[in-house]
């Protein structure tokens, strides 16, 4: 009996990951306002609370947020193999749709699509409903609006790597003065089913192979291992989702003689038309290198880091969020992501994609389905698709 159950949550999870692995676009912002709309609202897998200190414990590590989002929430259903699970079902259609694109369809230009442009307005509408929810929730009082605020300017001016990273930190210092001494009523647990030898395995396998690599790479020569390395060192320090690992990528690849400057800028052009996590264009970094292989272990590579960081952070996670003065500095934190989701609300999805009066009134349209009618977000995503083909003729 308990077998089954555990293959059948096993399998409820392959079915809604990958559902959101197929209609999941616009970028990591816009991923989060897929599982919060999925997870939160509609299966109620997790509250409200719970997803944000979540989402503030993978915007803080590094690696690709979202894909860490989905695998925890795996492992709160069903261990260790729902994580594996659920990134499986998440990234291997974008894994697969690159592949493809890297074996065939290099000279295609799929990025200026109409289709591709009516998918950019669904992310608007789906990440702006997100930010309603998660806005009212965790910025109730005139404080935490300030350090939504705060974290809003300061990640809009300076865009570099750890601006984000650095508005996270002085926000948890901000949220500890202030509610150190809060009376929370909130009690919920994260129940992690992995335990603390495992987690600390992991931590440090983690930082073993970041270390052990490079030296590996010197001492052999092999082809392979360089490749690895480079992919695992990539996805190992990047603070600030996807968007930051291509240049990481690019200084890896193409001065290297690795790959063309030309087959780059067109597999940028792909991984910005398939759903999915950014982190997947090693798969086509990959796949151009050395074909369907390399496409997959360019996949593993890239993603190790985050799997093993994830592990190694979740099963002390529950204890520090229950902490008193932790919580306190978690209520700040969780008013910065508030802050950073506009931030990255406007800037890339809101000027890649509202470029016109009708944009905005389709995604206005989009919006109303999503939040007033209670549409499914798949249809959303099919109708923004199909609005978008019909606004470029």
């Amino acid at each position: 009996m308990n077998r089954n159950k555990s293959t059948s949550a096993l399998l409820e999870i392959l079915f809604v990951s990958a559902r959101l692995g197929f209609t999941s676009f616009g970028g990591p912002i816009a991923h989060l306002g897929y599982f919060h709309e999925e997870y939160v609202r509609r299966r109620k897998w997790m509250d409200e609370k719970s997803y944000a200190d979540l989402v503030s414990l993978c915007q803080f590590l590094p690696g690709p947020a979202s894909s860490q989002v989905g695998i925890g929430i795996g492992v709160m259903r069903a261990g260790v193999l729902g994580g594996i699970v659920s990134f499986i079902g998440f990234t291997l259609p974008s894994v697969i749709a690159l592949i493809l694109f890297a074996l065939i369809l290099q000279g295609l230009d799929v990025a200026d699509a109409g289709w591709i442009h009516g998918l950019k307005i669904v992310a608007v509408a789906v990440v702006a409903h997100a930010i309603l929810g998660m806005a009212q929730k965790l910025t109730p009082d005139s404080n935490r609006k300030a350090i939504a605020l705060f974290a809003l300017i300061v990640v809009l001016l300076w865009q570099t790597a750890f601006t984000q990273v650095g508005v996270i930190l002085i926000s948890a210092l901000a949220g500890f003065l202030l509610y150190r001494n809060h009376a929370d009523e909130d009690n919920s647990r994260m129940h992690f089913p992995i335990s603390r030898r495992f987690a600390t395995i992991c931590l440090a396998l983690f930082f073993g192979l970041l270390v052990l690599l490079p030296i590996l790479r010197e001492v052999t020569s092999l082809h392979w291992i360089a490749m690895f390395d480079s992919f695992y060192r990539s996805g190992s320090l990047v603070f600030g989702g996807g968007h930051v690992v291509l240049p990481l990528l690019e200084r890896e690849f193409v001065p290297t003689g690795f790959l063309s400057e030309e087959a780059f800028l067109a597999g940028y052009g792909a991984a910005q038309a398939v759903p999915g996590p950014l982190f997947t264009f090693a798969a086509y970094i990959g796949a151009v290198m050395n074909g369907w292989i390399g496409g997959l272990i360019a996949t593993i590579a890239i993603f190790l880091p985050a799997f093993l960081l994830i592990l190694g952070s979740l099963p002390f996670w529950d204890t520090l969020r229950r902490n008193p003065k932790i919580k306190g500095a978690l209520m700040g934190v969780n008013a910065a992501v508030v802050g950073i989701l506009i931030a990255a609300f406007y800037h890339p999805i809101w000027t890649s994609s509202i470029l016109a009066p009708i944009d905005f009134a389709f995604a206005a349209v989009l919006f109303s389905m999503l939040v007033y009618w209670k549409l499914p977000p798949w249809i959303i995503v099919v109708a923004g698709a199909i609005g978008g083909w019909l606004l470029a003729l």
